[in-house]
């Protein structure tokens, strides 16, 4: 390489653009130099062009606009005494008085320097863009650090003194320093002095806007935030968009007030001291709209959601006021639900866009963040019916609070979501209200991080904080939080740092806590009038113009207001947030009260199960002992028999034919945790070649997803049940690894699943697959508690039911959900078609089995499966004992995998005419109507209830009063199985056959029980 173009790489080392050579050449010419190519795109100089830079620095002396710029800033530096570069070309070695007099020439010492100082104006623009934040002026009362922390990072130049930290002194603030490619505060300059330098990140990092992102292992984007925000400029809002700004300010804020003057002991959990949030919304909401979005879903806690369903969402006004009347009648299906959880769903014409745009805002309870993964699954629902796979149609916004964000654990289960393949939705914006407290706790006594978003970050979130009471710079973090999620298709945060007006509610007295704040809180000038007044001074808009507004919102409301009077009924179907036009009639009501047989022809269930045992792809290379599963699956198909995983396979299947798309999620579900499914089939020689069998049944059918989730159960769960609620045309399954693993999921099954329709009026179809057993493993994983199911179960025990040809059909629709045990594949294959069939959904919980899956009786006939067949939600005696019923002496009653036990033993003490054994399949609603024919066919036998449970678990407390009701209380029902306990089953194997041999001689003594009373 030649000197000078050593020199020219020297150069771009350090920053500076040199000319191309075409540039070069037309200088030569001017200077009547001859410019000689050496075909290469590197300038090159040779012969008699090596004064070429000589002339061209006589040339800057004369005109420094005849050069081009980056030799400007070259000789520029050089004049300031900063030498470039200790290596300047062995062609002006010779004319070392010349470069010395130019200060061109290297001196001991200077090159060094010159270095050291361009690489502390680097270190300085990188310190600002990673710990800027953190003294940037976010708390809108100026008493507390977003942060938990006043301390200045010893990095930062906030005092001229730190300038030392860097090697710098005030003399260099003068200094011109070349920028770096990694900072826009230059805007078209490529340098600046180290003042301005300093005075731009100040303004970008330091005042309202706090930005983290440097976390980012991305250059792109962490160039797309820098450039949004660092460019000189970029903040500015037209007239027209100040004044719109502060006409939805208007609206939020005399929304809160007229709730306070009208319900002034009414709780709302107003949103005073975060106003901003409605424009920020609705900020997000106009600029997803032009860039596509036609469909929002949100999810937010209690604190401001009637604002948003008035402001944001458009929910007529009256329908919001005649909640707070006292004297409302409840006219709909349901217990209702309080004002601040219901939802809403909305479709009307977006004004700044012009476009059409659908909002939803999703119902939830009290426990803030447990919507969180549901608007998820939702969203990622109305992604997949729409073909939307890059998320350019539909959205989602979750609204958080700061105590909530930090401290609830399902956030960090719904962000890991937001990247899987089967769960991403492609970006979601996080707002978080930031109080700077929670009900009553001081954050710092809250959280264990510095901000409350830092959860974000394990995803490369940015995290966009913004000072509340400044409306433009929320307005513009909102913009970019918009442009983000539509360019990257990942999550961001936007940070609201405000305040609370009033306590926790508005009955809340927080002075008893909290008195500095709140003493700060009283003096604090409400944001709408900072606005108002800073738009009027500059002129943008008048006095009388903000008057008008306000008298115009206020006249809105109070017409609103009136006719709310008139609306005296509670009609909650006005708020469903998830409608599904054309499922039911127009009075929201099932179609009909029939569900047709749920058997399907032969044909098909040979169909399908001959591309169960099958590889339909080519050059697709099995394990081996797959291999020998699918030869038997093969077999069973041409034995006309199913077991438990095969009949799943038909009954999704068959359900696939007719359009239903289904969706199979959890952990480890496409093996099966018990290796029995097999639904995805691995490529053992090609990384990450799959094949989904079940996708190539037909050539027009629905999709099958079958997709293994994070280890999560709250969120995964959550996102499931979302998923369901976007159609009633899918079958949506969430399975347990074992069934107690939902234990860590009971806050969605206790508030969303099992009372979601009575406060919501929200039908839901998803299915719960829990494994449950007693086999002598353990406690843990042995159990999936069903008590828990049926003790929220709402059939009245105490309460007989009349009986009629429609009687099950509308017993399950009257119930909340439907808790089944199958002890048969076939009876597994009705439930989860019957499931689709009904003309409602319902969820369904079944418990399935773990050793069943591959018990040798365990098997069903395809006679059980063909047409006219149906789910049998009681399997009566059929053996010798059915054929002489007053012979019998006992009859048992069992629900599950119980009943083989009880079989084997029955045969064992040859006992099959003494003894019926009738199976219990369908457990909540309870058969009130079989078990009544049951009941009646044994009039003299003892009536038992025998499970493997322990009697404090189980079945028995939930059937007993049932049983009772149905014999009048004329004949006990006995319990036969375990003791009592506190732990779900015990831990040594001897003690567990030890018990259960037990309980099985009780259950066949046919003496145990006389003379005992009741």
């Amino acid at each position: 390489m030649s000197h000078l173009k050593l020199f020219a790489a020297t150069l771009r080392r350090h920053g500076f653009k040199l000319l191309e050579k075409q540039d070069i050449a037309r200088r030569a010419f001017l200077h009547g130099q001859r410019y000689v190519s050496s075909g290469t795109s590197e300038p090159f100089l040779s012969g008699s062009n090596s004064n070429y830079v000589e002339e061209m620095y006589y040339a800057w002396l004369e005109n420094p606009k005849s050069v081009h710029k980056s030799w400007d800033v070259f000789f520029r530096s050089a004049n300031a005494g900063q030498t470039r570069d200790p290596h300047l070309p062995a062609q002006l070695e010779g004319k070392a008085s010349f470069l010395q007099s130019h200060g061109l020439a290297p001196t001991p010492g200077k090159a060094e320097k010159v270095v050291e100082d361009h690489l502390a104006v680097q270190s300085l623009i990188r310190a600002y863009q990673i710990r800027g934040h953190h003294v940037a002026q976010l708390d809108p009362l100026g008493i507390l650090d977003a942060d938990l922390d006043s301390f200045i990072p010893s990095d930062l130049i906030t005092t001229i003194d730190k300038l030392g930290f860097y090697g710098l002194h005030e003399s260099d603030l003068d200094k011109v320093f070349q920028l770096p490619t990694t900072t826009f505060i230059g805007g078209n300059e490529n340098s600046l002095s180290l003042r301005e330098i300093i005075k731009r990140l100040e303004y970008t990092y330091c005042q309202h806007i706090g930005l983290e992102y440097m976390f980012i292992n991305d250059v792109e984007q962490c160039q797309w935030i820098r450039q949004k925000f660092e460019t000189p400029g970029v903040m500015k809002f037209t007239n027209e968009e100040k004044r719109t700004l502060l006409a939805r300010l208007v609206r939020s804020m005399r929304f809160e007030d007229f709730l306070a003057r009208k319900w002034s002991s009414e709780k709302r959990f107003g949103l005073e001291g975060c106003e901003v949030m409605i424009p920020a919304l609705k900020t997000i909401i106009d600029k997803s709209s032009e860039m596509g979005i036609e469909y929002v879903i949100m999810g937010m806690p209690h604190r401001g959601r009637l604002n948003v369903l008035a402001n944001v969402i458009r929910k007529e006004l009256e329908q919001i006021f005649c909640q707070f009347d006292p004297k409302l009648e409840a006219a709909d299906e349901g217990s209702g639900d309080v004002k601040y959880h219901l939802g809403m769903y909305h479709e009307r014409i977006n004004r700044v866009t012009n476009k059409k745009i659908t909002l939803s805002l999703m119902a939830n309870p009290s426990h803030l963040e447990a919507v969180d993964p549901v608007v998820q699954g939702k969203t990622k629902a109305e992604q997949f019916y729409r073909g939307d796979t890059a998320g350019k149609k539909v959205m989602s916004i979750l609204l958080h609070g700061d105590a909530a964000f930090a401290g609830q654990g399902v956030v960090y289960e719904t962000f890991h979501l937001s990247d899987l393949p089967s769960y991403t939705t492609n970006g979601t914006i996080h707002v978080v209200v930031n109080n700077q407290i929670g009900f009553t706790t001081d954050p710092r006594m809250a959280r264990s991080s510095p901000y409350p978003t830092d959860v974000a970050r394990v995803v490369n979130a940015p995290i966009f904080h913004v000072n509340a009471d400044d409306p433009e710079a929320v307005m513009y973090v909102c913009s970019v939080a918009a442009e983000w999620r539509n360019t990257f298709n990942k999550d961001v945060v936007v940070d609201l740092v405000c305040y609370r007006r009033r306590g926790h509610n508005e009955m809340d007295e927080p002075m008893f806590t909290q008195p500095l704040m709140y003493k700060q809180i009283h003096k604090q000038v409400p944001v709408l009038k900072k606005y108002a007044d800073k738009l009027i001074a500059d002129g943008t808009v008048t006095l009388q113009e903000f008057e008008e507004e306000i008298a115009k919102y206020d006249r809105i409301c109070e017409e609103a207001y009136t006719r709310s009077k008139d609306n005296k009924i509670l009609h909650i179907k006005h708020w469903l947030d998830s409608p599904w036009p054309g499922f039911f009639n127009m009075d929201g009501e099932p179609k009909s009260m029939s569900c047709p047989p749920t058997g399907i022809s032969e044909e098909l269930l040979t169909h399908i199960g001959n591309v169960a045992s099958s590889v339909p792809v080519e050059d697709f290379k099995i394990h081996s002992g797959l291999s020998r599963i699918l030869k038997a699956r093969s077999e069973m198909t041409k034995n006309r028999v199913v077991d438990w995983a095969l009949a799943e396979y038909m009954a999704f299947g068959s359900v696939l034919k007719e359009g239903i798309h289904v969706r199979l999620s959890g952990q480890d579900v496409e093996r099966g945790t018990f290796s029995h499914r097999h639904h995805v089939l691995h490529d053992q020689e090609v990384d990450k070649r799959t094949c989904v069998p079940m996708n190539h049944l037909w050539e027009q059918q629905a999709p099958y997803t079958v997709c293994n989730s994070s280890l999560s159960e709250y969120g995964v769960l959550g996102f499931e049940l979302g998923f369901a609620m976007a159609s009633p045309n899918a079958l949506v399954c969430w399975e347990a690894q074992f069934g107690d693993f939902h234990n860590t999921a009971q806050c969605i099954i206790d508030q969303f699943i099992s009372s979601g329709q009575a406060k919501w009026v929200r039908h839901n179809g998803i299915v719960l697959l829990l494994p449950h057993g007693m086999e002598g493993m353990g406690p843990e994983h042995s159990s999936a508690r069903p008590e828990r199911f049926l003790q929220m179960s709402n059939d009245d025990s105490d309460a007989y039911p009349e009986f009629s040809e429609q009687f099950e059909v509308s017993q399950l629709y009257e119930c909340n959900w439907i808790v089944v045990n199958c002890s048969t594949p076939a009876n597994y294959f009705h439930v989860l078609r019957r499931q689709i069939l009904l003309p409602f959904r319902k969820p369904l919980i079944v418990l399935t089995p773990k050793s069943l899956l591959r018990h040798p009786e365990a098997k069903s006939s395809f006679d059980e499966m063909v047409s006219g067949t149906t789910f049998q939600r009681v399997i009566p005696e059929n053996g010798l004992a059915a054929q002489a019923p007053h012979e019998v002496k006992r009859v048992i009653f069992c629900t599950g995998k119980v009943y083989y036990d009880l079989v084997k033993e029955r045969k064992n003490q040859d006992l099959e005419k003494q003894v019926a054994i009738t199976r219990l399949e369908q457990i909540s609603p309870f058969p009130f109507d079989l078990l009544k024919e049951e009941l009646d066919k044994y009039p003299t036998a003892d009536l038992v209830w025998c499970q493997e449970e322990h009697k404090n678990s189980g079945y028995y407390d939930y059937v007993k009063p049932r049983f009772r009701t149905i014999v009048n209380h004329t004949r006990p029902i006995w319990y036969v199985g375990r003791e009592p306990a506190a732990a779900a089953a015990t831990g040594n194997k001897n003690m567990h056959l030890v018990s259960l041999r037990r309980f099985l001689d009780t259950a066949f003594n046919l003496e145990a029980f006389e003379g005992k009373t009741f």
